[in-house]
């Protein structure tokens, strides 16, 4: 696996998701139906922090070697992100009514799991 590609979009979608939560918490509750009082629009945007402090780790760590015990603490800090943000979509989407935001966040954060699944527990990080 090219984990030069994965860090790298891994970056991107969180970069991405992480200016857009920063910047724009009342777009993303309303978009969810959810009533943007200041305690929700600041918890909001401290996901928004996190997810663009994720990117940035993933983006100065896309030229090294991640795999096995190289990077482990980053690859192993992607895995539980996204192994959780995977159950928990999961969950969700299917104990509610379908809703196609979610449903398209589930497939990201499945595939992100399942990529640093293997980079964590199966890739040696050498490459032969």
């Amino acid at each position: 696996m090219n984990t030069k590609l994965l860090m790298t979009s891994s970056a991107l979608v969180l970069g991405l998701a992480g200016i857009r939560f920063l910047f724009m918490p009342d777009l993303v509750l309303s978009a969810q139906g959810v009533t943007d009082t200041g305690v929700m629009s600041t918890l909001v945007q401290l996901m928004g922090t996190l997810y663009f402090a994720f990117a940035l780790m993933n983006w100065t760590a896309k030229d090294g070697i991640i795999g096995g015990i190289y990077a482990r603490p980053v690859s192993l800090g992607n895995f539980a992100h996204f192994f959780a943000g995977a159950l928990l979509l999961v969950k969700v989407q299917f104990s509610s009514e379908f809703n196609g935001l979610i449903f398209a966040m589930m497939i990201v954060y499945v595939i992100y799991a399942l990529c640093f699944y293997w980079l964590v527990f199966r890739a040696t990080g050498i490459k032969p």
